[in-house]
């Protein structure tokens, strides 16, 4: 069983900032693929970036493509998702997870976490 944890979501004017992360422990998960969703009010969670389990391989969705940046580090257990040009759209909770990648995204294998919420104003 991994537990994740995220942090770094706050609320930030349009265009600005911001720099979220993750940590996993609980169990080696270096082979993992990882990856960050979102979930705004009223809607489905959905996919926004997953990194390969080696960090040399990336994925976004089309709406953060160009403006988010998913990295990883092995050796600390954590994720990075970098997110510049906000935008109020961007508005949701943000969670990470490990899993496989498919197409489309990330199929996600360990339990959800409590996310950080991230609020873009215009």
């Amino acid at each position: 069983q991994v537990q994740l944890l995220e942090s770094g979501g706050g609320l930030v004017q349009a265009g600005g900032s911001l720099r979220l992360s993750c940590a996993a422990s609980g169990r080696t998960f270096s082979r993992d693929a990882m990856g960050w969703f979102r979930r705004a009010p009223g809607k489905e969670r959905e996919f926004v970036a997953a990194v390969s389990w080696s960090g040399g391989t990336t994925y976004y969705a089309y709406s953060v493509k160009g403006r988010f940046t998913i990295s990883r580090d092995i050796l600390k257990n954590t994720v990075y998702l970098q997110m510049n040009s906000l935008k109020p759209e961007d508005t949701a909770a943000y969670y990470c997870n490990v899993g496989v990648i498919v197409p489309g995204g990330l199929s996600a294998l360990g339990s959800w976490g409590q996310g950080t919420q991230v609020t873009v104003s215009s």
